[in-house]
């Protein structure tokens, strides 16, 4: 199962974006054909040949059952959130129309996310944890992972019950973009001030908290930095 996020670039996503990714496949509607350098598209060529188009079906409008069994191939794809879920529920029936039927029931996307969540089929709060982990090993600070769980739809409980475990590697995350930017501990002690100020710029873009980014920034070279050193 993969991630339904986007790249990480500009947030984190998580991944992983693929969000958009479909089971459904057409033809490509084919394309100009040709002989030699000659184009013998519509009305091209002596012979007058046609282009055969092959329109794209209109797909169906989603009824009730048709929605679920969508909301089941996206959850066995990708690990989402409810947020996200209903999100691309909602998306999905604005596309194709809901089908309005004699005793059609209306569409639920944010029950049926729900349902899917009781089913052990989503679980924001193993979500958030996973999230959390991985962008900060990648070095990015507590800010950014907040906007990440925002962006996921995480609610506030299922936030605060893995904030304390993103505190407590706030240190270790820092070090991490220390390491990878070669800041502080991790440089070679000749920066400037300009420097430093750029450099504690870049940690505070990358979520950290200013106290411990200018702790790292002014820490001296060092082969071994100890995480306690900057508690």
């Amino acid at each position: 199962m993969t991630d339904d996020s986007h790249n990480e670039s500009n947030a984190f996503p998580p991944s992983l974006d693929a969000v958009d990714q479909e089971n459904d496949a057409f033809g490509d509607g084919g394309g100009t054909k040709r002989r030699g350098s000659k184009s013998w598209g519509k009305g091209g060529g002596k012979g007058g040949v046609k282009e055969r188009s092959r329109e794209r079906p209109a797909p169906k409008p989603l009824d009730a059952a048709a929605l679920e069994q969508m909301a089941l191939r996206y959850v066995e794809r990708f690990a989402t959130t409810r947020g996200r879920l209903t999100d691309y529920l909602m998306r999905k029936i604005r596309e194709r129309g809901w089908d309005g039927g004699t005793g059609a029931a209306l569409a639920e996307p944010g029950e049926l996310a729900q349902r899917m969540a009781d089913l052990g089929y989503v679980d924001d709060r193993a979500f958030a944890e996973q999230r959390a982990a991985a962008m900060q090993r990648r070095g990015l600070g507590a800010r950014r992972v907040a906007g990440a769980f925002r962006e996921a739809g995480i609610d506030e409980g299922d936030a605060e019950s893995v904030a304390p475990a993103i505190a407590d590697r706030a240190v270790e995350s820092a070090l991490a973009y220390a390491r990878r930017k070669r800041i502080g501990p991790y440089g070679d002690g000749a920066g400037d001030r300009k420097l430093h100020e750029k450099q504690l710029a870049g940690m505070l873009r990358a979520g950290h908290r200013f106290d411990l980014a200018r702790k790292i920034v002014a820490a001296p070279p060092s082969d071994t930095p100890e995480s306690m050193d900057f508690d």
